[in-house]
């Protein structure tokens, strides 16, 4: 067993950062809906599952072959910009429907939670009746749908001394921590991102300060569409199929990320995502691949139990303004 996880540990370490890039964009969305309006927006995971569903739509339209090296970085961001324009509507279409005429009636955060899992199942339900089997004329048992058969990665290893490192890896990880940058420079530096940190820390000084809550409400689910949009096309790139339930567990996952960095905390969601990523592909390496769900819930029980803050504990509410 540590032979096992001594022999892969640079591969385990290289899956886990990758896997966890994905968790951490995805967290995002959690973190930052829960920082404005302590909310956990469970329809979330669904805006990433149309994400996937958009970067499949993508990849067949492009009708393109055998790709690799800067061809494939133009395909996967075009997917990403694509991915994330359909998530960003979907979410602020989701924020209109289902969040604000409850918050414009002052209605309890459950009522909230209720209309988040209604939306949930909504979404899910739309795309295995109508879009798996209308859209993309497919009668798959489980709705599981893969890019055609003539799309084919070409993976390239680019070695750094004992560590390999194949290509859509690469690009998951750069690509993942270019938009966790230019998020934390928006929400830190941005007029809208002031606008987003005041509203989490004081809603009704907010307002006699003259910030627009709906606006900001709107832009906070339109910026956590946006990133799962992006992990939509990242997660794409390295599995090339998708179906109507993905965003399930990986939801759940990428949750069990917010909670272990502090939920409401944008960077504590980035380490929280790394760090999952990396406890599943070790214990994977350890107890074998059957435990690696396993491994990710024991970490959410554990943090729950001992520290319930996260990682890092501060949450969006209490940062600077």
């Amino acid at each position: 067993m540590l032979d096992d996880f001594i022999n892969q540990f640079w591969p385990s370490t290289i899956d886990g950062l990758a896997l966890g890039a994905i968790y951490a964009l995805l967290a995002l969305g959690y973190t930052m809906v829960y920082g404005v309006l302590r909310l956990i927006n469970f329809a979330h995971a669904d805006i990433f599952m149309v994400g996937t569903f958009a970067a499949l739509w993508t990849v067949r339209s492009l009708g393109v072959g055998t790709v690799g090296g800067i061809a494939l970085v133009g395909v996967v961001a075009l997917t990403a910009v694509v991915a994330g324009a359909v998530t960003a509507g979907s979410a602020m279409l989701l924020e209109v429907t289902a969040y604000r005429p409850l918050r414009k009636r002052g209605a309890s955060r459950l009522a909230a939670l209720i209309s988040a899992i209604g939306a949930s199942i909504f979404i899910q339900q739309l795309f295995a009746t109508v879009v798996v089997h209308r859209v993309f004329g497919t009668s798959e048992e489980g709705g599981r749908l893969p890019v055609d058969e003539h799309f084919k990665q070409l993976t390239n290893v680019v070695d750094f001394g004992p560590i390999q490192i194949s290509n859509d890896k690469l690009i998951i990880f750069v690509g993942a921590v270019l938009m966790m940058i230019a998020l934390d420079q928006f929400v830190n530096r941005s007029k809208l991102g002031r606008g987003i940190r005041s509203t989490a820390q004081d809603p009704e000084t907010a307002v006699l300060m003259g910030v627009n809550i709906d606006r900001v409400v709107s832009v906070t689910f339109v910026v956590g569409g946006v990133m799962a949009g992006v992990a939509a096309a990242l997660y794409f790139l390295r599995f090339e199929q998708t179906n109507y339930f993905v965003g399930f567990l990986l939801g759940i996952k990428a949750f069990t990320a917010a909670v272990l960095g502090g939920i409401g905390n944008i960077r504590g969601a980035l380490a929280g995502g790394f760090v999952l990523g990396l406890l599943e592909m070790y214990g994977s390496s350890l107890f074998g691949s059957q435990w690696r769900d396993v491994v990710a819930f024991t970490v959410l029980i554990l943090v729950l139990m001992f520290r319930p803050t996260g990682i890092l504990g501060e949450s969006l509410q209490q940062a600077r303004a």
